[in-house]
């Protein structure tokens, strides 16, 4: 089997191509800033506090 015969790309495509290529660059290197950033201020925003354990016999439980 082989393949029918198709035109040469267009520059057009080859334009369409560089700039999908930018494009993709520049999405990853604001993720990777964001994600950087992220990891120097101290992980991801949660407050990190130990956890804590209630046990309760029948009455009122506030968790304040």
């Amino acid at each position: 089997m082989s393949r029918p015969q198709t035109r040469q790309a267009h520059g057009f495509r080859r334009v369409e191509r560089w700039f999908v290529g930018i494009a993709m660059a520049v999405v990853a290197f604001v993720l990777e800033k964001v994600v950087m950033r992220s990891v120097r201020k101290g992980g991801t925003g949660s407050q990190g506090s130990s956890p804590t354990t209630l046990t309760s016999k029948g009455g009122e439980v506030d968790l304040d």
